[in-house]
Order: C-alpha cells, then structure tokens, then sequence
C-alpha cells in the first residue's frame, strides 16, 4: 500500500480569485519524493472533498514543517480549517485536454469533445492558462455551427435547468454588448411582463464592458436569487431580474467569462453558447436579441451581422429556441451614464417618464419590446410598438418594476463617487464620432464595474454642436489614482471626433 502523502493546512489567507493554489516549502520532502515542482497540478483531498490545485514554492521561512498554505478559495472549495490533514497527491490526466490539442490543430471537436472540456472546467480541473488556451483556439471564427450547437448544449448539460410547465411561451431578451451605456434589459423586462408576458431574466456581470445588467440591477436590486426566490418573483410578477451567476444555470459559462474578462476577448461561438445556454438553462422558449451594429460596436459590419443573425438562429433552431435577431444602431453610446450606478439613474428616468430621461435608451426599450409583443401575439410591430409605449407611458412599467424590486429585496442606497472630473471642449465644433471601445475603457479605467459608482456621463452625444469650454463628460471615481490614471489614458486616445467649426 502506498505511503500517504500528508501535511495540515493552514490558510495563507491569500485571494487567488478563483484558481486554488497550494504552497509548499522548497525543502518539502513530498515535493522531494515526488518530484514536484512550481505550478505542478496536484490533487488534495480533506474529510472527503478534493480539489486539483496549483503548486507554489516558498521560501522555508514562510511555513512551518509538516504544513502547506492554501488560498482563500482552496479551503473554501476543501471546506477545511486550520490543521486539517491534507492527503496530497499527483493530479490525475485531464483527458479532455486532449480535444484542446486536437482543436490547437486545426480539428474539429465532436459533441463528446465538448462536453468532456466543459464537464472539466465546470468541475474546476483547467487551470486559468488551459482555460484561456481553449478560449482563444475558439475564438475569430474557428467554430462551425456544429460546434457551436454541442457547446452549447454542453454548457447547459453543466448546470441546473429552470422550467416552467403552466407557460406555453417564456421570454427572454439579450444584447450581444459593444455599445456602452445600452441598459435597455431592466425596461424591456418591466414593460413586457406589465403587458402579460413570462419573462424570468437571468443575466450577467461585465465581460468586457463597464457594466452588465446584473452589475446595474445590483445597484437596486438583491439580484443573488435562489432557484426558489426566482420562482416565487416570477410567480408574484411574471418576471425577475437576477443574475444568472448565482443560481447555477450554466455555470461553466461563469468560469469561462471570468478568463474572457482578464484576456478582453469575446470569441463569436463561445458569445452564441454563452447567450443561448443561459436562455435555454432559464426555460426560455422565445428570445430576442438586439444586435448593434457600428464601427467602434462589437459587430462593425451589417454582413458581420447577418453571419452571426444566421448563426444564432442555426444554433436556436437545433435548441428549440425561437430566435429573433434585431440589428441596431451601434455608432454611438445609448443614454448618457456608463458604470452601473450612472446607468441605473438613467433607465430610472425612462421607466419614471422624466422630460431629461434619455430618448435614445427609451426608444431602443420600446422596439425590443414590441418585437417581444409580435413574437407573443403575433401583432405586427406597429402593434406591439403601440403596446410598449401605453405600458411606458401611463407608469404601468415602472410601477412593474417597483413591484420587481420589492419581490427581490432591495438593496441600501450607495454613496456617491469620492473623485470627478469634467473634460470640457477644446473647440467649437460637431461631435462627428464617439469611439466606444474607448470610451467603454475609459470607464473601466475610472473603476466600474468593479466600483459601481465609477463610470462616466456623456454630456454630448454625436450630431451636437458644441462650444469652446463646453462639457463633454465628467468622470467618476472612488479613487484619485484611478481617475488621474483614466484620464491619462484619455489624453493618449481620440475618443471625441469633433468637427472644427468657425
């Protein structure tokens, strides 16, 4: 029998986000026996729980003899105390990591493939590098339509699945991203659940933007729903908005997004698996998805569009999904606020009917919603756009959404930014172009979404005039280094194009 490998735990009390690492002193006589070495994968197990983790070495200074340390989400995932004896051992091969090489090489990846890569990430045996290793060999198009369909089923076989037996049709709507500031989910939500529609909506956080709807609803809402909270929401107001995270419904694609956030990369088929497992997992039946379309937007080109319109609705279909594509102006930002607290005050405006509340976010909200309605009722948009804007317009949506709110708790008011800054014109002119990936950066730089109050407001949109001296945006901040090191950044980048005028 062979000998056990054991040392006690003790927490290093070091945030490793969520990649387990074990540290272990370089005299270490395992490490010594066994031949491991730095960034060796290794299995621990403790009372029953085990978990594949990363070797670091340590000076000898640094632990006692006979322990190893561990970051905060290794004991949290080992469920282990101070001293608890740790069984240490060779990790075992990740044979799905076989089909990663296979992909490095040009193959294609069978539906088996798939859910073998996803049922080990989604089991916590990739490390953060062989994630981003499978995420980049599937990014730019390496995908067919194949693939995308068995990834996405793959990533809905990785967690729990909501349905709902009373509804016929269940809604849900989504915006592909790109296009800072177009926060149109929560109004969407409120005014098609107002006029009868099921519409349990589960999002997410950022990926590579300044905030995702989750981020915003946060703001206002307890969005940390269980599987049975979600229930009882939709139960009381035929729809909730919570965040997807929480309640494990695809919950690989979690752990995927965590890796695309650090590498600012949103690959075609892993966007469509993403978008559709969710919607699937959350017992949608029909979707509509709003598609942006603009030279600084994620998708730049109508023909990038359609290809990708074409994809969803492919990968839809094989799914029992009734998918409906709608393409958008994405030349500019929507609204005025980016971060989630500058945001919500906006969709807030819309929902309350206020005389300053952003038209551009208010008309982008009514359309979504009437294809929604033509999708329910089959009414024609002129119809369902005529519905929209009644619900809207006489507060029928915002009192929905109050009702929304209170179901799912709401959450103590936030403090304002410590930090701002306004950058003003430097001529008179006309904004020609606003450049969203760059302004999107700029309000990550200033802090969101990790900072809900960071963030930016526009104080001009394109096609205005604007004056010497004359506001373009202030910027928002909880910390001066992060506000002087944005607007740094933006005095490198040309984010305003402004037309020269006498």
């Amino acid at each position: 029998m062979k000998k056990r490998n054991t040392l006690k735990a003790i927490d290093m009390g070091i945030n490793t986000h969520h990649e387990p690492v074990i540290y272990m002193r370089e005299d270490c006589e395992i490490c010594q026996s066994e031949g491991f070495s730095a960034n060796s994968r290794l299995l621990l197990e403790c009372d029953g729980q085990s978990i594949i983790a990363t070797l670091n070495i340590v000076d000898n200074p640094v632990l006692a003899k006979g322990y190893a340390g561990l970051s905060k989400v290794a004991m949290q995932r080992l469920m282990a105390e101070e001293g608890s004896i740790l069984d240490i051992s060779q990790a075992p091969v990740v044979s799905s990591l076989a089909a990663v090489r296979k992909k490095i090489f040009g193959n294609r990846l069978s539906n088996n493939d798939l859910q073998g890569i996803i049922t080990d990430i989604g089991r916590h045996r990739y490390s953060d590098i062989e994630i981003a290793s499978f995420l980049s060999v599937c990014a730019g198009s390496r995908l067919n339509v194949n693939e995308i369909i068995g990834l996405t089923l793959a990533m809905v076989n990785s967690g729990k699945r909501l349905a709902w037996p009373d509804h016929e049709k269940v809604f849900d709507k989504h915006c592909i991203g790109g296009l800072p500031g177009n926060r149109t989910t929560p109004i969407v939500v409120s005014i098609a659940s107002a006029g009868g529609l099921i519409i349990p909506k589960t999002s997410s956080r950022a990926i590579t933007s300044p905030a995702g709807t989750a981020d915003t609803m946060e703001t206002m809402a307890n969005v940390n729903l269980s599987i049975s909270d979600i229930r009882r929401v939709v139960a009381q107001n035929g729809a909730c908005l919570a965040w997807g995270g929480a309640v494990n419904l695809s919950p690989t694609d979690d752990l995927l997004i965590r890796i695309e956030r650090a590498l600012d990369l949103d690959g075609e088929g892993q966007l469509i698996a993403s978008v559709l497992s969710k919607k699937i997992a959350a017992g949608s039946t029909h979707v509509v998805i709003d598609v942006p379309v603009g030279e600084t937007a994620k998708i730049r080109s109508h023909t990038d569009a359609e290809r990708l319109i074409s994809l969803f609705e492919q990968v839809g279909e094989a799914c029992s999904l009734v998918v409906r594509c709608v393409i958008t102006d994405g030349s500019q930002p929507i609204g005025r606020g980016i971060g989630p607290v500058l945001e919500a005050r906006d969709l807030l405006a819309v929902l309350q009917n206020q005389p300053d509340a952003p038209q551009d976010l208010r008309n982008r909200a009514l359309l979504l919603s009437a294809h929604l309605f033509d999708l329910a009722e089959q009414c024609g948009l002129e119809s369902g756009l005529e519905k929209a804007r009644d619900l809207l317009d006489s507060g029928a949506a915002w009192k929905q959404f109050q009702r929304i709110i209170k179901a799912q708790g709401e959450v103590k008011k936030i403090s304002p930014a410590k930090y701002q800054h306004t950058e003003k014109a430097e001529h008179n002119g006309m904004i020609n172009a606003i450049d969203n990936r760059q302004l999107a950066r700029l309000a990550k730089l200033a802090g969101a979404p990790s900072s809900p109050v960071a963030g930016l407001y526009l104080h001009t949109k394109v096609g205005q005039m604007v004056t010497t001296d004359a506001p373009l945006f202030t910027l928002y901040s909880n910390s001066q280094g992060e506000l002087d090191y944005a607007m740094a950044f933006y005095q490198q980048a040309e984010i305003f194009s402004i037309k020269e005028t006498q």
